[in-house]
């Protein structure tokens, strides 16, 4: 007998502070109901890990490249500060995505919007760190989230979303 697979629910963000994919402040918050039907791709870094830059970022930065003009398949930064709150500040998404070229939204969620003391995010999609990447299907479920990705076999599972 098949083994019954437990789905979760992607909980809604609960980041306040974003910019657009050009950079500029948004007013009002970006939420995964935006994107109702869509395939989600949540990359949770911090500005001062040098392994969201080594790996992450440059994955990321594959991944969107490949999935250029695929309306199907969104992609969502987000800074998730759980230490160095005063070195990961909101300044820090526009200078990361300039630095990389990423024509993404961003949020940056140190928890404090929430009465927290580290990121919502992190909170409510039980991360273990940065970087860390979350998929969510077209109907909400998060098929995947780790800190490990093969980015080749991730940009081949995207296409196909």
């Amino acid at each position: 007998m098949a083994q019954e697979q437990t789905i979760l629910r992607a909980p809604e963000l609960r980041v306040t502070q974003w910019i657009d994919a050009q950079g500029n402040k948004l007013d009002t918050p970006i939420k995964l109901a935006d994107y109702k039907g869509r395939f989600k791709v949540i990359y949770g870094f911090q500005h001062w890990c040098p392994g969201c830059h080594s790996v992450g970022l440059p994955s990321l930065k594959k991944m969107v490249e490949a999935l250029e003009g695929n309306d199907n398949v969104v992609f969502l930064a987000i800074q998730t500060v759980f230490e160095g709150a005063s070195k990961n500040t909101f300044y820090k998404i526009v200078e990361t995505q300039k630095e990389y070229g990423l024509a993404i939204p961003f949020g940056h969620d140190d928890g404090s919007q929430n009465g927290e003391s580290r990121s919502s995010t992190m909170t409510d999609f039980q991360t273990g760190g940065t970087p860390w990447f979350i998929f969510i299907d077209k109907h909400d479920n998060i098929v995947f989230a780790d800190f490990h990705l093969n980015t080749e076999a991730a940009i081949e599972f995207l296409k196909k979303r």
